[in-house]
């Protein structure tokens, strides 16, 4: 089992589209408490560019076993730094980075040393 935590960028095409995100660019995620459509809604904005997209919070848009912009909501603080892995054509698949997360996935048992009962 991974401990990165993926996660799907979606809405670029309402934006500036995705032609200019390759592998290993550093995006920003910023919670978006107020937002009238989404109470979980994670803004996703690039340097010098702003605004790009949003983290996908929907069975339709969030891409395989990537966390939806709900599931991440409460593992990260205001803001959070996520790295572009994959740029497909329904989505940007993006790596969150390690030390922004509050939370991490518990070990699965054959990686634990230990196993308490």
């Amino acid at each position: 089992m991974s401990d990165k935590i993926y996660i799907t960028v979606t809405g670029t095409q309402h934006y500036l589209g995705n032609d200019f995100l390759k592998k290993d660019v550093k995006l920003r995620l910023i919670k978006e408490p107020d937002n009238a459509h989404d109470r979980e809604a994670i803004r996703v904005e690039m340097e010098g560019l702003g605004k790009i997209g949003y983290v996908a919070n929907s069975t339709f848009t969030v891409l395989g076993e990537c966390f939806s912009a709900g599931r991440l909501y409460d593992r990260i603080g205001s803001r959070a730094v996520a790295r572009v892995k994959h740029v497909l054509p329904k989505g940007v698949i993006c790596a969150v980075r390690q030390k922004d997360l509050l939370w991490q996935p518990p070990q699965s048992r054959e990686e634990n040393d230990e196993v308490s009962f």
